[in-house]
């Protein structure tokens, strides 16, 4: 039987609201499954934030932390990875709490796993995957600005937040796979089809399995992304809102800072 599980929270009055949902599928006495397909993100989706823009597929650590809390030591768990990735630091959350879970957990790739996404498609204690499907891994990438002290700063987060990524790759890796290979794809955005991931990573082909279709705002920023997946159209997430009272008041501050800003002069 299906449920919805609601992801609640308060607001500055005290008035509780609920910021999305996620249906848990299939459940019965012993088994649930669990659907990232959608991004990647740091913080759970929040309906009236039309600041963050987002959707409802999206998933944080805290809405798995909840599913899981929700399941009362659920004895299976089935986790459909069909995503395009997205916050590095959220994807090794999202890793290591399904990782700490004692429930027999199955993975399987339904059409892309790609970026942080291919951290949660490892989490299983088995990890199957379409012949077709496809696996992504890469070093991670940031945006930055600031001096030149900053931006070293910056550079050394993103080698010790590889270091992380590496050692979780090499703990699902066959025997004979060096980090120094791991290393290498990384530092070439390796696309693998199923086939080719599984003569890397720990898992099982299943010739059967359908491949779903993928649509991820990211496909576009990634090197050497497969066609296919670059002619899929973006995502829509503009959705009807109701503007309230004190949203229109904290737009119209937000655009007086900007153009204050925006009108200032070059002192460096």
């Amino acid at each position: 039987m299906d449920k919805i599980l609601e992801f609640k929270s308060k607001d500055r009055f005290g008035k509780e609201k609920v910021n999305g949902k996620m249906e848990i599928k299939n459940q019965t006495s012993n088994a649930a499954d669990l659907y990232f397909y959608g991004d990647i993100v740091s913080t759970s989706y929040n309906p009236d934030d039309w600041w963050s823009g987002g959707s409802e597929e999206d998933r944080a650590p805290q809405d798995v932390a909840d599913f899981l809390n929700e399941l009362n030591a659920m004895q299976d768990i089935n986790i459909h990875v069909n995503s395009g990735g997205g916050d590095v630091f959220a994807g090794v959350a999202i890793y290591n709490i399904l990782k700490a879970n004692p429930a027999n957990k199955t993975t399987y790739v339904d059409g892309v796993a790609a970026s942080s996404a291919s951290l949660i498609a490892l989490a299983g204690n088995k990890i199957i995957i379409p012949a077709s499907a496809q696996l992504m891994i890469h070093n991670p990438w940031t945006y930055a600005q600031g001096n030149a002290n900053d931006l070293r700063s910056v550079a050394d987060m993103l080698d010790q937040v590889a270091k992380s990524l590496v050692n979780i790759y090499m703990e699902n890796t066959k025997d004979g796979i060096k980090e120094d290979d791991i290393k290498q794809m990384m530092d070439e955005s390796k696309w693998f089809t199923g086939e080719e991931a599984a003569e890397v990573f720990n898992i099982e082909i299943d010739d059967s399995a359908p491949v779903a279709a993928c649509i991820s705002d990211f496909f576009g920023k990634y090197k050497n992304t497969p066609k296919n997946l670059l002619n899929i159209k973006p995502k829509n997430n503009i959705k009807p809102t109701i503007v309230k009272d004190e949203e229109i008041e904290s737009l119209m501050a937000r655009v007086s800072n900007t153009l204050k800003y925006t009108n200032l002069k070059e002192d460096y």
